[in-house]
């Protein structure tokens, strides 16, 4: 596993954001869309053609977040935060990227545990939704789904964190 921060070669359109959605999307991936008005909270479907436009979203999974924000009434730009190395359609930002926790044999996901808001917590206007298959880690159960988590890019150069991407632990793993 090598980190790999990135941002899109050129500007997308809808049609080609959804494609790229679906190259890097696995099993499970995990949505948050925003507009002006409204976010989606995170859900397990892929935003649809309707959706749109958006003023940004981002989907994330055990390997890779992807963030997207609009540029114009058409396009999007990209950001690809992931473990899976690097990707041809895309500029690296920087050179030297590591991640925390920075050891697999502790932490096999590279992920620490994030943590989802309680139904009630009032500091939000409408109650944020969560998709009953993800566990937002409120109450200590084992269960079989996966673990809302977070992973840190750190510049090697500075030691400073730059961006802190959402994924996922599967199930299983600690």
């Amino acid at each position: 596993m090598k980190p790999f921060v990135g941002v899109g070669k050129q500007l997308l359109t809808v049609i080609q954001l959804q494609e790229l959605i679906t190259i890097l999307a696995t099993n499970p991936s995990y949505y948050f869309l925003r507009w002006t008005h409204t976010v989606s909270g995170i859900k397990e479907q892929r935003p649809t053609e309707k959706e749109f436009p958006m003023t940004e979203g981002q989907m994330f999974n055990q390997e890779c977040e992807l963030r997207w924000k609009q540029k114009s009434k058409e396009c999007y730009e990209v950001l690809l935060l992931t473990i899976a190395d690097n990707h041809h359609n895309f500029e690296p930002v920087g050179e030297g990227w590591r991640i925390e926790p920075n050891n697999p044999q502790i932490f096999p996901s590279y992920g620490y545990p994030a943590y989802g808001y309680r139904p009630d917590e009032t500091r939000f206007p409408k109650k944020l939704i969560f998709p009953n298959g993800l566990d937002i880690r409120l109450k200590q159960e084992n269960n079989n789904k996966p673990k809302l988590a977070q992973r840190y890019f750190i510049d090697n150069e500075t030691s400073t964190v730059q961006f802190v991407a959402l994924t996922v632990e599967e199930a299983g793993q600690k």
